[in-house]
């Protein structure tokens, strides 16, 4: 991986980017990290993508040597963006699960998620609730009440995680300033 990340630094070096000055790279740096927490408030943006990307087009417009960033960092970042993506999109089935829906309430709540984003910002917490709510009375065949708790737990899980994603964010970006300035 080395290798592959030495020959892009090698061929871009001598290109446009060699151009770009230090200052100029951080303000498209900053930018780029600005905008990814952000997108970990706003569910319209994706946050944790932005941040690392950011993290990419800093390596690169730099070059090793200027920017302070390892290889291995990209793979903390990737990591942390793969945690956090997967708990968001398990939270809520995880919620259903806790407020003692069935299997069926979290299965909903996980696809009712899926349907949710395109249904952006409400679809969120809509989704996972109404799939929930819709697969503990159709498939599980519960009662309304319990279905409606199953509904909310999903609601609870999926803020959870959206908080959760948040942190993830701030931890990304934490990464990145203790590398390029600490530990690079």
């Amino acid at each position: 991986m080395g290798y592959a990340v030495g020959v892009w630094e090698t061929m871009l070096a001598g290109g446009a980017w060699q151009a770009v000055g230090t200052g100029a790279a951080w303000c498209v740096t900053l930018c780029l990290l600005l905008a990814g927490m952000i997108g970990c408030v706003l569910p319209v943006l994706p946050g944790h993508l932005i941040l690392f990307i950011a993290a990419v087009a800093h390596r690169l417009m730099l070059g090793a040597a200027g920017s302070g960033l390892e290889w291995w960092s990209f793979l903390v970042l990737g990591l942390l963006m793969a945690i956090s993506q997967t708990f968001e999109m398990l939270s809520g089935a995880a919620g259903t699960r806790w407020f003692g829906g069935s299997r069926w309430g979290a299965l909903g709540a996980l696809i009712g998620s899926v349907v949710g984003l395109f249904f952006l910002p409400f679809g969120l917490l809509v989704g996972p609730l109404a799939g929930a709510f819709v697969f503990e009375i159709a498939v599980a065949k519960r009662a309304t009440t319990p279905a409606v708790v199953s509904g909310v737990g999903s609601v609870v899980g999926t803020l959870t995680g959206m908080l959760f994603k948040i942190v993830i964010g701030a931890l990304m970006l934490l990464w990145f300033f203790l590398d390029v300035w600490v530990i690079g």
